[in-house]
């Protein structure tokens, strides 16, 4: 066997590994042991490569970008188990919900701002679902859309900043986490657009699928329900200020005054800080939260482990330039090397965690897009949008699963009156897979959706430099009969002087 050949077979049993769903990151690290052990007994490298291995691992965890993983994480199981989803579903329901679409609009903005502030998928869809569906279904809303728009809602913390996803393409593209929080508010804006847009057009032509509730549904009006709307929006964007503007992830803010470790340590105080203020910070609530901040963490470093025993094992076959010629090969330039990535990674989030994805796809995609000239920032932002349909796939999306059980728990418990079938939660889907879809497209062909809150890089022709010695300096050297350049002789020197014999060849 030849070594360009046994890169394939690896990538091949990477995905066959996969598809069987034993845990991803102990199959990675057996699939690289045993393609490393092998290619020493084949002479494709000496053994003294593998010794690097504890020395790439600790490499990984030393760094300090990670570390602010378990803080946003703890900073958002905090605020998730607080009750603001429930206060802000309440007032905002309440606020909206006369008019036609209103819970759903409700649900979107809600989604948006908590994806702003927590950045967990699975609670904020639990949450969510638990408040909202069953007066969705109270209300005479369409089953479909009730459990698309609540899955589609969650889906979006993954591309609102402080996304966790995005600080981990940040270290894996190596590229600012500022920038990338700049860069994903665009899409992020868009996405909410687009599914407030289908949600009026929906009302448009099929009004009996989202009717608005009546007034007399309130329980608070005016002034009293302004204030407690406000109540929940303005703590959540004084904590979205200070922690994304402290990083330089806020468009319009380039100067970074904080790291995104400190800026994660400054949103846990915030969050506990909310929860003080709602009255819910009790000692069961931490620890839930560091419980759960400890299985996220601990699942993301063993990916990470496994994920970095096989990339040096690949690389060490060739593998990294076996990816580049098939990629760069591909027809269409940048276009076609987008859609094809795009596609693979549709489909792959059939199958994969996105924090797999990030941690296994993304370093063999990175060094290819940067040689194609594509912006790293942009590439990122991309795969993020793409990777949010990870979570709405029927039927493995992850958010389907949450309201699966979600749907079966409020039926025990006689919250709704009939149990909700998993064909509507399934197609109810697809709608909101096919708007995330589109964002993709437009992502790609309008990529100033992207950077038009990135900082703009100033470039320098070099063609057009100058430099000017100050006048003074020259009339001094002059006036001294000294060469203000150093090596040649000045130019009211006397002719003899410069002819005069030397050891050397006298300089021109």
């Amino acid at each position: 066997m030849q070594m360009e050949n046994f890169a394939p077979m690896m990538f091949g049993g990477l995905v066959l590994i996969m598809l069987i769903g034993f845990p991803v990151a102990f199959s990675l690290s057996a699939l690289g042991m045993a393609s490393g052990l092998f290619a020493i007994q084949m002479g494709w490298f000496p053994a003294v490569f593998m010794e690097n291995l504890p020395i790439n691992i600790f490499g990984i965890l030393s760094n300090d970008l990670l570390l602010a993983i378990p803080f946003f994480t703890f900073m958002g199981a905090v605020l998730e188990k607080c009750g603001l989803a429930e206060d802000m579903l309440d007032s905002m329901g309440q606020l909206f919900g006369t008019v036609k679409g209103g819970l759903g609009y409700s649900v979107i903005i809600v989604g948006f701002i908590l994806g702003a502030i927590t950045g967990t998928v699975a609670g904020q869809v639990i949450a969510m679902a638990l408040i909202s569906l069953p007066v969705m279904i109270r209300y005479g809303y369409n089953m479909r859309y009730a459990t698309g728009v609540l899955a589609a809602s969650g889906t979006i913390t993954q591309l609102v900043p402080p996304s966790l996803v995005l600080i981990v393409m940040a270290d894996q593209l190596g590229r600012s986490v500022g920038d990338m929080y700049r860069g994903a508010w665009g899409p992020s804006i868009l996405q909410v657009l687009i599914f407030a847009g289908y949600t009026f057009l929906l009302g448009v032509f099929k009004p009996d699928h989202i009717p608005g509730i009546p007034k007399t549904a309130r329980t608070l009006s005016g002034a009293k329900l302004w204030a407690k709307c406000l109540r929940g929006i303005i703590p959540s964007a004084v904590l979205i200020f200070a922690v994304l503007g402290s990083m330089g992830g806020l468009p319009g803010i380039d100067t970074a005054i904080a790291t995104p470790t400190e800026a994660g340590a400054m949103g846990v105080v915030g969050a506990l800080l909310l929860a003080a203020l709602h009255r819910r910070l009790t000692l069961p609530l931490i620890w839930e939260s560091m419980v759960s901040t400890m299985r996220l963490t601990a699942m993301v470093v063993f990916i990470l482990i496994g994920a970095r025993v096989f990339s040096m094992v690949f690389q060490g076959v060739d593998g990294a330039k076996w990816v580049e010629h098939m990629l760069t090969g591909l027809p269409g330039g940048q276009i076609g090397f987008l859609i094809a990535v795009n596609v693979f990674i549709f489909f792959l989030a059939f199958f994969l965690d996105f924090f797999e994805i990030a941690f296994i796809i993304l370093p063999m995609l990175g060094p290819v897009a940067a040689k194609l000239g594509i912006d790293l920032v942009w590439f990122g932002v991309l795969l993020c949008v793409n990777m949010q349909t990870s979570f709405m796939h029927p039927p493995f999306g992850f958010a389907l699963f949450y309201l699966r059980g979600i749907a079966d728990t409020l039926f025990k418990e006689k919250r709704i009156e009939k149990p909700i079938q998993s064909n509507d939660i399934y197609m109810g889907a697809i709608p909101w897979v096919l708007m995330q879809l589109i964002l993709v497209a437009i992502v790609i062909f309008v990529p100033q959706t992207v950077t038009v809150f990135l900082p703009k890089e100033e470039k320098i022709d070099t063609e057009k430099i100058q430099i000017e010695v100050p006048v003074d300096d020259l009339q001094k050297s002059d006036s001294a009969g000294e060469n203000p350049f150093g090596d040649a002789p000045a130019a009211d020197a006397p002719a003899d002087a410069a002819s005069a014999p030397t050891s050397e060849p006298a300089k021109p």
